[in-house]
Order: structure tokens, then C-alpha cells, then sequence
């Protein structure tokens, strides 16, 4: 077969475009061959584009050259295509395409490039092993599912990024080569050819040169940045990935809120999902207290206290631990189990439950004894309250409810955490979510803003304990500044773990879409917050000299934010993985099948660089 050139040759419209309106009209398309159907003297190509399919005809009476061609075309054989727009005959209409009325009667037809088979049929929506996809990206992409996410992706960067710059913000680049700073996974280091033994690192984040854009003077400032995190992989998390980073001087934490609001509206409008502002704001503590998490999934009802449901003399009876919470949640309508599910899910969860000292409350059993009935109702009403909160529906006996009681002897602290109960069954909650996901159906998407459940969490702890080291550790970077009260109060050196940072997450369906904080803008007081965290004032200065140094020259307060583009676009686009909006992502080993790297370098390489690598038993 002759491969054709494409000469001076001109697409006139693109797969996509043609409608009725076109009819009559001579046009040439380019495209690639998606489907063949050959039916003797007529053969019929789809032939596709970034924009959609346009089906061409190419009868043998009428165009004999163009049909002997179209005898020798195959799936992602690139063509060209001469021909004229016309109606589809009545009946023969295809309603599933937005060309499915018209066609092409082919003229000519242009084979520009052949293709070997494909590994997996890029026009088929049939599931394919995702390591194949990673290794052919560049068939992975043509799939119009991924046209359509990248596409999305690029429709929500510009809204942002044309937000933004209305808003007064400055797009300002900074360093992908920086030094390494600790912001809490380990860095990509580049070593240096100029300075033997010395590497740059890659940045985890912009953190501190857009803290020092603040006190240069610009005011407000955003990047859609490139950040790299050597950590372990998961479905949302890449090594490499994209922020919307911004900071603003002289702001509250309401200011930020008002422009994040405002650009997550300009984006979600490009799919056409109007959202609803201000966001709903809870605290670090209500979050816990209400979903057991600090970024919780508010597409599902809260937790319920039924502390006071069980009196002392009752929890005596049942033997529960007085003083500790019984919290109890519900998960709507899964339908009436049967005795052999339920023993099974009762198994499941107190298995779960290891040796914590939680068990669960088997309400069905309560209302078979007569002098607990009156608490099985009353655990009822509760959640029945929760429930009107929730949807402004009554708890029935197709929902799901479940109770957490704590056994006699159940530690009130776990690793020196007050509120690890709600923890673990906040995180039964979410399971039992997933579990039971095909019934209750609250996931499901409707493609309106109901979707979408935003909130502001605010007032994280400052500090974190570590139970190995027994100390207590920056709960964030450590520029995030405390509440004014907790630092008048010396809660710095008295009570650590009552210390409330100005620091704030961005929470949408359970993902965490972005945190950021109100910095220190105040040489003594960032000097205090090293010297809590156990950092001599020379361990500080060898660490961030640069920075302590640029904050004595008349720093203005000052905060920010940053968010997960991948995070946002795949939420957006009903993806379950970072990978569907990452052109060309990593596996979870951090792995580009695609280019087969890492690889190793040539030994001359390592020479230039002063390295050498050591196997390790």
C-alpha cells in the first residue's frame, strides 16, 4: 500500500462541527479511521477527531479510487476525506451521535499513515488493564472519555486563571531547582554538576518564596504550579502534580474564603454545575465531633451522641464504660438484611474493632427484650432527628443503623488522642458508605450542584503528638501562625495540644481539595514557634536562614492557600483516580510504563555528577 502526502491540502471543518445545516456543503476532514464497516460497493468510515465522528460513505459507482482506498483502511489509520455533506436517509439516523444525522459522500479519499493493530480498541468504551493503557498513553488519550477530561481540565485552569487575574492577582513563576526545606514528605533531589556533593531538591510546594513574594511587595500572587512529593502513592496522590497557589497580603481567613469560593464557581461552571455561596464552616472540633474526620464526606448523615440515651444505671447493665461517648450514625436506605447478613456485618465490624475496646449495639436485639425497648425508641428518635437534619426524612427500618458503645475498661485516650473514638467511627461510617454504595445510592451522580458538597474546616490543632518520639510535632509547615489568644494565653510552652492554628482545609465529597493558613509575618513570634518545637535558634537559622532574614525587613501579615487541580478535575469529571486527568501520570510504584522510567544513567553521567550507587543487601 501507497501512503499518500498530504501536500497543500486544508481541513474545512473538523469531525465534530457538520450538522443539517451543512448540507449540500463540499468539505474536507482529517482525522483518524475509528470504525470500518465494508458492505460490498459501499463502505462506511467514522472517521474522528478531538471534536467527535462524522460517518463518510464510499460508494464504488460513484468514486471508485476513493473506495478502493477505503478497501485498504483500518482502525487509527490517519486519513483525509473530500466529499459532500448530506442528510442521512430517513430511519437510517444514528440519534446517540451529534452527527448522527448527516454524512459524507466521499469524493477522495487521502491515506496519510497506516497503523499496526492497537493492544486495545481506542473507539470501545470495554474495560482495559490500566497498566496496558499506561504503557500506549498515546492511544490511552485518542479514547474520547480522555479527550473529554483533558478538555475539562483545560476549561477549568482558564477559569481559575481568568479569575484570578480579575481579582487583582499577579501570575508570578517561581523555582522548580530550590533548596531542601522540611514540609512534610521527602524531596526529589537534583544533584549538582557545578558544586560536587551538593543537590538541589525539587519543590514539595511554592510555600516560602510565596511568602517572600508578600514581603516583596506584590501584594496578591498565584501560580498554577508544579509540585513533587516523593511519598507513597495512592489513587489521589501523584509525585508530580498541579496546585492553584495563591497568597494575599493584609487578608482574614474570610477574604481567602471569598476568593476561593469565587474561582471553584468560574470553574464548575465550565461543566455547568452552578454552585451554591458562602461554603458551609465547621471547625476542626465539630468535624470531628459530627463525622469523626477532618474532612468529611456531608453527602452522608452526621454522627449521632446518644451519650445521654444511656444513663449510668443502663450502661452499668449493658456494660459500657461510663463517661466515655456511644455515637451512632445511619446509613440510608440498604433494605431489611437478613439474619445471616446481619451476623455477618456484626462479625465484620467488631473485627474491625480489634482490641479497642468498641462494640457495637445490636438494636434489632434490644427491641426483643421488653425492658429495652424504651431505649431501642429512644436511639431511634435520635437518629431520626439526625435523618430530618440530613434529607428531611424519618430513620425507617431501611436504614441501617448502627451503634458504638464503648466496653468496661476502654481507654478514654488512644496514642494520647482524646477523641479516637469519634476517629474510628467516623471511619466505620465511611466504610459502611462504600459497602453499601449500589443502595443507598448518595454517591451516584445527577450533574447538578447537589453533587457537590463544599466546606471550610478551620481551627486545626497546632500541634500533633507523637507517641514514638513522645514529644509534640508541628501539626503543618511551620510558618502557619496560632491564634492571637493562644499565644497571649503561653499555651505555646504550657499547653501544647490546646494551641489552635489559623489554618484551614478546603473539603469537597471527603477529599481534601486544599489547605492553607494565615502565616507568621512576625520575626520573634516565627522565632517562638521554632523554639516549641524543641528547634535551637542555630538549627532554625541553618535551616531557613533566608527566610528569618527576609522576615526582618517589614513583613505585612499575610495567608493563602493552595488546591489540588487534579484533585478538583477529577472530581469534576466523575474520575476515580488521579491518572484519568494526569496526561502522562505514574503507577502507584511511581513508574512511567510509557517511557519506562526511572531508568539508570550512563557511568560518565554519575562521573559529571561526582555519584556513585552502592547495592544494598
Amino acid at each position: 500500500m501507497t501512503l499518500d502526502f498530504l501536500g497543500k491540502l486544508q481541513r474545512t471543518h473538523q469531525c465534530g462541527d457538520l450538522r443539517t445545516g451543512n448540507d449540500g456543503q463540499q468539505i474536507i476532514l482529517m482525522g483518524w479511521v475509528n470504525r470500518r464497516r465494508d458492505h460490498g460497493n459501499l463502505i462506511f468510515l467514522d472517521v474522528r477527531d478531538r471534536t467527535g465522528i462524522t460517518q463518510v460513505v464510499f460508494d464504488k459507482e460513484a468514486s471508485p479510487e476513493a473506495h478502493a482506498k477505503a478497501e485498504a483502511a483500518r482502525p487509527e489509520y490517519v486519513v483525509a476525506v473530500k466529499g459532500k455533506v448530506r442528510r442521512r436517509t430517513a430511519g437510517l439516523e444514528n440519534p446517540n451521535m451529534p452527527t448522527g444525522e448527516i454524512e459524507i459522500a466521499a469524493s477522495e479519499l487521502l491515506l496519510l499513515n497506516e497503523s499496526k493493530t492497537p493492544p486495545f480498541s481506542v473507539a470501545d468504551d470495554a474495560t482495559i488493564n490500566e497498566e496496558v493503557r499506561l504503557k500506549y498513553r498515546y492511544l490511552d488519550l485518542r479514547r474520547p472519555e480522555m479527550q473529554r477530561n483533558f478538555e475539562l481540565r483545560h476549561k477549568v485552569a482558564r477559569a481559575i486563571r481568568e479569575y484570578l487575574s480579575d481579582n487583582g492577582f499577579l501570575e508570578i513563576e517561581t523555582p522548580f531547582m530550590t533548596r531542601s526545606t522540611p514540609e512534610g514528605a521527602r524531596d526529589y533531589l537534583v544533584p549538582s554538576r557545578v558544586h560536587a556533593g551538593s543537590f538541589y531538591a525539587l519543590p514539595q510546594s511554592p510555600q516560602i518564596f510565596k511568602q517572600i513574594l508578600m514581603i516583596s511587595g506584590f501584594d496578591r500572587y498565584f501560580q498554577i504550579a508544579r509540585c513533587f512529593r516523593d511519598e507513597d502513592l495512592r489513587a489521589d496522590r501523584q509525585p508530580e502534580f498541579t496546585q492553584i497557589d495563591l497568597e494575599m497580603t493584609f487578608p482574614q481567613q474570610e477574604l481567602i474564603f471569598k476568593v476561593v469560593e469565587g474561582f471553584l464557581t468560574a470553574a464548575f461552571q465550565t461543566a455547568g454545575i452552578a454552585l451554591k455561596t458562602p461554603f458551609v464552616q465547621m471547625t476542626y472540633d465539630e468535624a470531628i465531633r459530627r463525622y469523626g474526620i477532618d474532612k468529611p464526606d456531608m453527602r452522608l448523615p452526621a454522627i449521632s451522641d446518644l451519650s445521654a440515651e444511656l444513663p449510668p444505671d443502663l450502661r452499668t447493665t449493658l456494660k459500657i464504660e461510663h463517661g466515655l461517648p456511644v455515637l451512632g450514625f445511619t446509613i440510608p436506605r440498604v433494605g431489611a438484611l437478613s439474619t445471616t447478613e446481619r451476623k455477618k456485618l456484626l462479625s465484620e465490624v467488631r473485627a474491625g474493632f480489634g482490641e479497642s475496646g468498641l462494640d457495637l449495639l445490636d438494636l434489632d436485639r434490644l427491641r426483643t427484650a421488653e425492658a429495652f425497648v424504651p431505649l431501642a425508641e429512644a436511639i431511634a428518635a435520635k437518629l431520626t432527628a439526625e435523618q430530618i437534619v440530613f434529607n428531611g426524612e424519618n430513620f425507617t427500618t431501611d436504614d441501617l443503623a448502627v451503634v458504638v458503645t464503648p466496653k468496661l475498661g476502654t481507654p478514654a485516650k488512644w496514642n494520647h488522642d482524646p477523641q479516637w473514638i469519634w476517629k474510628r467511627v467516623g471511619a466505620l461510617r465511611l466504610d459502611l458508605a462504600r459497602k453499601f454504595a449500589d443502595k443507598h445510592k448518595l454517591f451516584d451522580q445527577t450533574g447538578t450542584a447537589n453533587d457537590y458538597k463544599f466546606l471550610w474546616v478551620t481551627d486545626f490543632p497546632m500541634y500533633e503528638w507523637d507517641e514514638e518520639a513522645k514529644t509534640w510535632n508541628a501539626a503543618h509547615h511551620p510558618f502557619t501562625s496560632p491564634h492571637e489568644e493562644d499565644i497571649q494565653a503561653g499555651r505555646l510552652t504550657s499547653d501544647k495540644g490546646a494551641v489552635r492554628a489559623l489554618a484551614y482545609d478546603i473539603v469537597l465529597n471527603g477529599t481534601e481539595l486544599g489547605s492553607g493558613s494565615i502565616r507568621i509575618h512576625r520575626q520573634d513570634v516565627q522565632a517562638e514557634i521554632f523554639r516549641s518545637l524543641g528547634m535551637s535558634d542555630e538549627e532554625a537559622k541553618a535551616r531557613f536562614g533566608f527566610f528569618l532574614d527576609a522576615l526582618e525587613y517589614g513583613t505585612p501579615p499575610h495567608g493563602g492557600i493552595a488546591l489540588g487541580l487534579d484533585r478538583i478535575v477529577m472530581i469534576l469529571a466523575g474520575a476515580t483516580s488521579l491518572r484519568e486527568v494526569i496526561a502522562f501520570p505514574k503507577t502507584a510504584k511511581a513508574i512511567d510504563l510509557m517511557v519506562d522510567a526511572p531508568t539508570p544513567v550512563s557511568e560518565q553521567q554519575m562521573k559529571e555528577l561526582h555519584l556513585r550507587t552502592v547495592v544494598r543487601n
